[in-house]
Protein backbone atom coordinates (compact mmCIF):
# COMPACT_ATOMS: atom_id res chain seq x y z
CA UNK A 1 0.00 0.00 0.00
CA UNK A 2 1.28 3.09 -0.55
CA UNK A 3 2.75 5.65 2.18
CA UNK A 4 0.88 8.85 3.09
CA UNK A 5 2.13 11.74 4.31
CA UNK A 6 0.35 14.20 6.60
CA UNK A 7 0.25 16.89 4.20
CA UNK A 8 -2.57 18.95 5.74
CA UNK A 9 -2.01 20.66 9.23
CA UNK A 10 -5.94 19.48 10.50
CA UNK A 11 -7.34 19.53 14.05
CA UNK A 12 -7.75 16.05 15.90
CA UNK A 13 -11.30 16.50 16.82
CA UNK A 14 -12.57 17.31 12.86
CA UNK A 15 -10.27 14.83 11.97
CA UNK A 16 -12.02 12.12 13.95
CA UNK A 17 -15.61 13.45 13.10
CA UNK A 18 -15.69 13.21 9.38
CA UNK A 19 -17.17 9.93 7.70
CA UNK A 20 -15.91 7.05 5.73
CA UNK A 21 -18.26 8.57 3.39
CA UNK A 22 -16.96 12.09 3.42
CA UNK A 23 -13.47 10.65 2.92
CA UNK A 24 -14.25 8.55 0.04
CA UNK A 25 -16.06 11.60 -1.53
CA UNK A 26 -12.91 13.47 -1.21
CA UNK A 27 -11.18 10.38 -2.58
CA UNK A 28 -13.30 10.25 -5.18
CA UNK A 29 -12.88 14.17 -5.99
CA UNK A 30 -8.77 14.11 -5.90
CA UNK A 31 -8.72 11.28 -8.03
CA UNK A 32 -10.98 12.90 -10.38
CA UNK A 33 -9.00 16.06 -10.80
CA UNK A 34 -5.86 13.59 -11.51
CA UNK A 35 -7.72 12.89 -14.99
CA UNK A 36 -7.53 16.63 -16.37
CA UNK A 37 -4.28 18.17 -14.21
CA UNK A 38 -0.62 16.96 -13.82
CA UNK A 39 -0.78 18.65 -10.58
CA UNK A 40 0.62 15.98 -7.70
CA UNK A 41 -1.99 14.93 -5.53
CA UNK A 42 -0.43 16.42 -2.05
CA UNK A 43 -0.59 19.98 -4.09
CA UNK A 44 -4.36 19.25 -5.46
CA UNK A 45 -5.18 18.16 -1.86
CA UNK A 46 -3.44 21.61 -0.25
CA UNK A 47 -5.57 23.82 -2.96
CA UNK A 48 -8.88 21.75 -1.64
CA UNK A 49 -7.84 23.04 1.36
CA UNK A 50 -7.40 26.45 0.70
CA UNK A 51 -10.34 26.15 -2.22
CA UNK A 52 -12.83 25.06 0.50
CA UNK A 53 -11.57 25.70 3.92
CA UNK A 54 -12.02 22.13 5.10
CA UNK A 55 -9.37 19.85 5.66
CA UNK A 56 -8.43 16.69 3.34
CA UNK A 57 -8.86 13.14 4.88
CA UNK A 58 -5.34 11.10 4.81
CA UNK A 59 -7.72 8.44 4.26
CA UNK A 60 -8.58 10.30 0.85
CA UNK A 61 -4.97 11.50 -0.05
CA UNK A 62 -4.04 7.45 0.26
CA UNK A 63 -6.59 6.47 -2.04
CA UNK A 64 -5.65 8.83 -4.77
CA UNK A 65 -2.17 8.24 -4.49
CA UNK A 66 -3.04 4.55 -4.66
CA UNK A 67 -5.07 4.59 -7.45
CA UNK A 68 -2.36 6.64 -9.23
CA UNK A 69 0.13 4.17 -8.37
CA UNK A 70 -1.72 0.63 -9.41
CA UNK A 71 -3.54 2.55 -12.16
CA UNK A 72 -2.60 -0.67 -14.22
CA UNK A 73 -3.73 -3.13 -12.17
CA UNK A 74 -7.05 -1.74 -11.42
CA UNK A 75 -7.47 -0.55 -14.90
CA UNK A 76 -6.81 -4.29 -16.45
CA UNK A 77 -9.21 -5.42 -13.79
CA UNK A 78 -12.11 -2.54 -14.93
CA UNK A 79 -11.40 -3.62 -18.59
CA UNK A 80 -11.97 -7.70 -18.18
CA UNK A 81 -15.12 -6.53 -16.61
CA UNK A 82 -16.80 -4.59 -18.98
CA UNK A 83 -19.46 -5.73 -21.74
CA UNK A 84 -18.00 -7.18 -24.71
CA UNK A 85 -16.94 -4.20 -27.31
CA UNK A 86 -16.77 -1.62 -24.07
CA UNK A 87 -13.62 -0.25 -23.83
CA UNK A 88 -12.82 2.64 -20.79
CA UNK A 89 -12.66 5.28 -22.62
CA UNK A 90 -16.38 4.47 -23.22
CA UNK A 91 -17.08 5.31 -19.93
CA UNK A 92 -17.97 8.48 -18.62
CA UNK A 93 -15.09 9.69 -16.06
CA UNK A 94 -17.20 10.12 -13.24
CA UNK A 95 -18.12 6.97 -13.65
CA UNK A 96 -14.56 5.26 -14.15
CA UNK A 97 -12.97 7.54 -11.12
CA UNK A 98 -15.61 5.75 -9.09
CA UNK A 99 -14.90 2.10 -10.42
CA UNK A 100 -11.38 2.82 -9.82
CA UNK A 101 -11.34 3.80 -6.59
CA UNK A 102 -14.04 1.17 -5.17
CA UNK A 103 -11.61 -1.56 -7.34
CA UNK A 104 -8.85 0.11 -5.29
CA UNK A 105 -10.36 -0.24 -2.06
CA UNK A 106 -11.38 -3.92 -2.52
CA UNK A 107 -7.79 -4.43 -3.51
CA UNK A 108 -5.65 -2.81 -1.16
CA UNK A 109 -7.77 -1.64 2.07
CA UNK A 110 -8.48 -4.55 4.30
CA UNK A 111 -11.07 -2.81 6.64
CA UNK A 112 -13.40 -1.84 4.34
CA UNK A 113 -15.78 -4.73 2.94
CA UNK A 114 -16.43 -5.27 -0.49
CA UNK A 115 -20.32 -3.94 0.01
CA UNK A 116 -19.35 -1.02 1.44
CA UNK A 117 -16.88 0.04 -1.35
CA UNK A 118 -19.67 -1.21 -4.38
CA UNK A 119 -22.34 0.30 -2.01
CA UNK A 120 -20.84 3.82 -1.18
CA UNK A 121 -19.25 4.06 -5.31
CA UNK A 122 -22.93 3.40 -6.18
CA UNK A 123 -24.48 6.03 -3.80
CA UNK A 124 -22.38 8.65 -5.14
CA UNK A 125 -22.61 7.65 -8.62
CA UNK A 126 -26.31 8.81 -8.08
CA UNK A 127 -24.72 12.16 -6.67
CA UNK A 128 -22.47 13.22 -9.21
CA UNK A 129 -23.95 11.38 -12.48
CA UNK A 130 -26.45 10.81 -14.09
CA UNK A 131 -28.83 8.01 -12.81
CA UNK A 132 -28.18 5.01 -15.40
CA UNK A 133 -24.50 5.35 -14.35
CA UNK A 134 -25.18 4.05 -10.93
CA UNK A 135 -26.66 0.72 -12.43
CA UNK A 136 -23.66 0.77 -14.90
CA UNK A 137 -21.07 1.53 -11.67
CA UNK A 138 -22.83 -1.34 -9.71
CA UNK A 139 -22.63 -3.89 -12.66
CA UNK A 140 -18.89 -3.34 -13.45
CA UNK A 141 -18.08 -3.70 -9.63
CA UNK A 142 -20.38 -6.86 -8.62
CA UNK A 143 -18.11 -8.51 -11.41
CA UNK A 144 -14.96 -7.33 -10.62
CA UNK A 145 -15.77 -8.44 -6.71
CA UNK A 146 -16.55 -11.85 -8.36
CA UNK A 147 -13.80 -11.98 -10.16
CA UNK A 148 -11.25 -10.86 -6.97
CA UNK A 149 -12.97 -13.48 -4.58
CA UNK A 150 -11.74 -16.39 -7.01
CA UNK A 151 -8.38 -15.28 -7.28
Amino acid sequence: MCEVENVVEKDPVEVNSISRYKKREQAFILSFETLFSDTEIDELADNAVDGNDEYMSDYAIMCAKGILANAEEIDALISKNLKKGWKISRISKVSYTLIRLAIFEMLYVEDVPVSVSINEAVELAKKYSVPDDSAFVNGVLGAAAKEIGNE
